[in-house]
């Protein structure tokens, strides 16, 4: 079933402070057209620049997500971002008077309940995912915290945190296809341990933070200079002490509210990838920094699979960058087995060679005689040797070498190669050469049509 890309209907203005700098932001969301994506512009700034929503944009994740471009910069996004995610909007323009996004209540509720699923509109435009083919893993060896994304047909997370806390405990939530975002995410709101508040005031930080706009957690008793310091920004509390527990809550909206809104963060800060994308994800302790790293990674894979599908164009024009007489050179094949005539790219790791395909071919004398179609497992063969000359070309002496099928997967033929056609034959390496093994993305194109497409592994050996 095909998605389609949303944007949002009209504009929704929102207005408060920031949890750090407590300064007061007033923020417009602009419905915005195809393939815009989440893009914020500094409106208070003399050129009002344009910072993207993505993590090649992240430029600090301390106590929230920043994002920079130049010397412009948006912090604490990732309430905002898990908001636009929850209502499958993926084009909006954010104006924002400040440096800082506001913290609201210290959730998402607002954003989604003001603007709806009645405020999202459907644009006329497929909405992209990235497939993963293999599982994903980072750990953050300094904190622990760990991310793994396995391949999936649908997107879900399972979350857990423990911040050896015995109020919090362990605590586990989880986000897939059937979760009301609205309802079961978007009220949790952010939580910070007593403790952790004098370093963040020290550091001239949480000048917005308030009792109503945080869960407050005492993980021991409170009293003396510390309790004093608190008071001369929260306000007079009139006690002595303060006692261990929560401070400013009565009752959570659910038991697992802090692990539920560590995955709202997490969901707003997968968004910076750019690009949703189908994958089972297992977080533990996660945080932005993490978060943030994970995402990078999976745009970088994004952009080098869309660079990787782009459709090459032959001009016969053109000086071959290796003739008949190189592939020769490079490979062990002769006619009439030779399914390559010359080669118009090759870079690191992308590979687009020619064939032309002539009546004159000797197949074509029985498959079939009144129809002739160049078989299949001929089509595979002409991905493999230009493939093999990407691979051999990089060898010391690659007249000693030759390759060999280890494996081929997701085969589809997609059109009749026949007489006349000329094929280009793209390959693109997803896995390096290593221990002999080389993993490769093949298409072979007529004209702008793709014919065929599958993944192939090849093994390198010296000849005897």
């Amino acid at each position: 079933m095909v998605e389609f890309q949303q944007t949002i209907k009209e504009a929704y203005s929102f207005r408060g402070k920031g949890l750090h700098s407590g300064i007061a932001a007033n923020i417009t969301l602009l419905p915005a057209p195809v393939n815009h994506g989440v893009k914020f512009c500094r409106v208070d700034l003399p050129t009002k620049p344009i910072v993207d929503a993505i993590a090649s944009n992240v430029s600090g994740t301390q106590r929230g997500t920043i994002l920079s471009n130049g010397e412009a910069s948006i912090s604490t996004i990732e309430h905002l971002m898990s908001a636009l995610y929850g209502l499958g909007i993926d084009n909006v323009l954010i104006e924002t008077d400040a440096p800082e996004i506001p913290i609201l209540d210290g959730s998402s509720l607002e954003y989604v309940t003001v603007i709806g699923k009645e405020g999202v509109k459907t644009q006329d435009e497929p909405r992209r995912y990235f497939e993963l083919k293999e599982p994903l893993h980072y750990k953050d060896s300094e904190t622990g915290s760990s991310i793994s994304i396995y391949p999936d047909n649908k997107f879900s997370i399972d979350l857990m945190i423990d911040f050896n806390s015995d109020i919090l405990g362990t605590q586990c939530a989880s986000f897939n296809s059937e979760t009301d975002y609205l309802k079961e995410i978007a009220p949790c709101r952010t939580f910070v341990f007593l403790h952790d508040l004098l370093p963040l005031i020290n550091n001239n930080l949480i000048k917005g933070g308030d009792l109503n706009n945080a869960i407050v957690i005492a993980k021991e008793r409170i009293e003396g200079a510390e309790l004093k310091k608190l008071e001369e920004v929260f306000g007079s509390s009139n006690k002595e002490s303060i006692e261990k527990g929560y401070l400013n809550v009565e009752k959570l909206q659910f038991n697992n509210e802090c692990a539920r809104h560590k995955l709202l963060d997490l969901i707003g800060d997968l968004a910076l990838a750019g690009i949703r994308f189908r994958g089972k994800v297992v977080a533990s302790r996660p945080g932005h920094k993490i978060n943030s790293e994970i995402s990078k990674i999976i745009l970088n894979m994004a952009n080098k699979s869309v660079n990787a599908s782009a459709i090459p164009q032959f001009d016969p024009n053109a000086e071959p960058v290796v003739d008949i007489n190189g592939i020769k050179k490079l490979l062990p094949h002769r006619p009439p087995f030779l399914m390559v005539d010359r080669i118009i790219k090759m870079e690191k790791d992308t590979v687009v060679g020619i064939k032309t395909v002539g009546i004159n071919e000797g197949y074509f004398i029985g498959h079939f005689p009144d129809e002739p179609v160049m078989p299949g497992v001929l089509i595979i063969e002409s991905m493999a040797q230009v493939g093999g000359i990407l691979v051999l070309s990089d060898l010391d002496e690659p007249e000693k070498h030759s390759t060999y099928f280890a494996k081929i997967d997701n085969a589809k033929f997609k059109k009749k190669v026949v007489p006349g056609d000329v094929l280009v034959i793209k390959l693109h390496v997803t896995a390096p050469l290593r221990r002999s093994i080389v993993c490769m993305k093949g298409e072979v194109y007529v004209g702008d049509t793709l014919a065929c497409e599958a993944d192939l592994m090849a093994q390198v050996i010296k000849n005897k």
